[in-house]
């Protein structure tokens, strides 16, 4: 160890100062910055002390250590912000739909100050949280009401439990699903009081398998969307509007999960198998369930949606109160609605991610990967483009695959997933595909935006990789 090197080390106050002037740390108050200063000084005169200096030129000590005292910053946060580089669109382990810019700006009003969320402006009294954005979604779904509650497992148990305790329901065997998280659907008609009555086999289903199966406890025919696989070859199911039939003609009512929530035909898109809500009311269901948080793009929350007399028996339900959504969700959700409703499509990110041309992503990718070799040694490692295939996530479109270019980082010693690893340590957080010895970075998902913070945080975790053997 060299003295010098020590003498080198900056003190906490100019450290702390240079926090000071950094975007990324102003979240965080002058005592973390200064805490997160002393700890990055005192772990690297720890280092310098137990092993031979490492050189490193004096206008990058600063830099280094504002990235370390960076990195303990970020780390005292439990959900801390993150770069989606997997170009899995709704990627539900790191949160799903990221919001629109006017519905960021909605929860922000809203929740730094007080709202009429149960009081009527009008009237001086209180009122019903539930309303909100009902209006929107009677005129985007051609229903004749709405309610929003925390998810949409928490949507179909709900209605379960409002419209079929007691009673029977009807649901074919090959809609018998699992989602995501273990949430099956038998296990969930159960819970809510409902009898599983199966009809048909797993491939085909007939309308009159529904019909042989009434009886005088029958109160639903439930049918579930096959969102996260496909079958396909010799299969058979009846469409909505016959059920719909089947189900006035016997005094039942048809429920229809839905899933992903989509709100705009994308089939031109590769999009075919994903139901319309607006599509499954028209053709006679009296009750549908979807997500807000996949392919509608809003915050997370479940719509349950239809009949008046229906959507009325469940609101007053006392499940309905522990299921219910804060008013950051309503805020959210309704500034989505709003963008739908103008049909700015491009406006929601997710929407946007899943079009974005093959051709757009090839020169974003292009453009990253020069920039990235002008700050990384070749013997650190190999930066080359590669093709392949972005995914939307979510259990939506499973067959699905979307082209794109992949930035493709190969590491000169170790694996495709210690580099990985170091990409999740670094600041912010960058998470990436591992496959074949190399880290795959697909842009689909990442934010014009984000792509310096993705080039400063790809430079980091490389800089001190051991090089190519020559």
């Amino acid at each position: 160890m060299r003295p010098e090197e020590l003498r080198r080390l900056p003190s906490v106050e100019r450290l702390a100062q240079a926090l000071d002037a950094d975007p990324t740390a102003q979240a965080y108050t002058p005592v973390e910055r200064r805490a997160a200063a002393r700890a990055a000084i005192a772990q690297r005169r720890a280092e310098l002390l137990q092993s031979p200096a490492v050189s490193c030129p004096s206008e990058r000590i600063l830099e280094r250590l504002c990235a370390a005292a960076r990195q303990r910053l970020f780390e005292t946060r439990s959900l801390r912000p993150v770069i989606n580089a997997t170009g899995v669109i709704l990627h539900t382990n790191l949160g799903r739909a990221p919001l629109p810019p006017p519905a960021l700006q909605a929860v922000v009003e809203i929740a730094g100050g007080y709202a009429n969320l149960e009081y009527d402006l009008t009237t001086g009294r209180r009122g019903r949280r539930d309303a909100h954005g009902e209006a929107l979604w009677r005129e985007l779904l051609g229903c004749e009401a709405a309610v929003v509650v925390n998810n949409c497992a928490a949507a179909v148990w709900l209605v379960l439990d409002a419209l079929g305790r007691g009673g029977a329901a009807l649901i074919s065997r090959g809609e018998l699903v699992e989602i995501g998280g273990g949430f099956r659907i038998p296990d969930i008609m159960a819970q809510s009081g409902v009898a599983l009555r199966e009809v048909g086999t797993t491939n085909r289903t007939r309308l009159a398998d529904y019909e042989a199966a009434l009886t005088p406890d029958a109160r639903l025919i439930v049918r579930i969307h096959q969102s996260n696989f496909r079958m396909t070859g010799f299969t058979a199911r009846p469409t909505v509007a016959e059920l719909a039939e089947l189900a006035k003609r016997h005094g039942l009512i048809l429920f229809d999960d839905i899933g992903s929530g989509l709100l705009v035909d994308l089939t031109a898109d590769g999009l075919r198998d994903e139901p319309l809500p607006a599509r499954s009311l028209a053709d006679g269901a009296d009750v549908v369930t979807f997500s807000a948080d996949k392919l509608l793009g809003g915050p997370q929350a479940g719509v349950i949606a239809g009949r008046r007399d229906v959507i009325e028996h469940i609101r007053r339900r006392p499940l309905m109160r522990m299921l219910r959504v804060d008013k950051l969700t309503y805020a959210a959700l309704e500034a989505v609605l709003r963008l739908c409703r103008a049909g700015d499509w491009a406006a929601i990110p997710t929407l946007a991610m899943l079009r974005a041309s093959p051709l757009t992503l090839k020169r974003r990718a292009q453009r990253l990967a020069r920039r990235l070799r002008r700050r990384v040694p070749p013997e650190r490692c190999r930066i080359e483009l590669a093709p392949g295939a972005s995914v939307i996530g979510g259990g939506c479109a499973p067959n699905v695959e979307l082209p794109t270019t992949l930035i493709a980082l190969t590491p000169p010693t170790g694996s495709s997933d210690d580099l990985a690893a170091r990409l999740r340590g670094a600041s912010p957080p960058v998470v990436a595909r591992a496959a074949a010895g190399r880290a795959l970075l697909d842009l689909r998902t990442v934010f014009p935006a984000q792509e310096a913070a993705l080039a400063n945080a790809i430079a980091e975790s490389v800089a001190f990789l051991e090089p190519f053997s020559p």
